[in-house]
């Protein structure tokens, strides 16, 4: 599975002077969850923010500027690269209860916008306030996928778990 993990404001915010504007502790928990075991693709930014691999995951940073050299990193120059060769390593390392590992993009802007046409599926969760920011998640055909879950959770910031599924055919 090809996934696209990401949070955004209701103004679509999902950054800030290269940090998220917001800490949602279950929104973190969730993102363990999903990830651990798989692959996450990420921009450099992201990474940045970040500040190195995430353990537990096999990270596939792209960038054509900045190169990581860490345990569990490779630093490719698009997305296709980032794509194509987590499929060759899969042959190896830790394998998920599906036994196969998925794929999690999980920013920023510009690998979302190149990311949603070849996802799966979107694990989004939306922040029920608006943000102000200059990074946004971008605009998606709702047409093109089908939502299986819409839950809402109160915390000291209120927000909502979705995700879609693309259309077969």
């Amino acid at each position: 599975m090809i996934a696209l993990i990401a949070a955004y404001a209701k103004n679509r915010v999902i950054g800030s002077k290269g940090r998220l504007p917001w800490y949602i502790a279950g929104d973190m928990i969730r993102f363990q969850e999903l990830t651990s075991g798989n692959i996450l693709i990420m921009g450099r930014r992201t990474f940045e923010e970040i500040g190195k691999p995430l353990p537990g995951r096999m990270t596939y940073l792209v960038s054509a500027t900045r190169k990581e050299e860490a345990p569990n990193c490779k630093t490719v120059t698009g997305l296709s690269e980032a794509i194509d060769t987590a499929y060759q390593d899969m042959t190896g390392g830790s394998e998920n209860k599906n036994g196969k590992k998925d794929i999690f993009i999980c920013g920023g802007a510009a690998l979302y916008r190149e990311a949603i046409p070849l996802v799966d599926k979107m694990f989004l969760t939306i922040i029920e306030r608006e943000y102000e920011g200059d990074v946004f998640f971008p605009e998606f055909d709702t047409d093109a996928f089908i939502k299986t879950l819409d839950e809402s959770h109160t915390e000291d910031i209120p927000y909502r778990y979705v995700i879609y599924e693309k259309k077969k055919g």
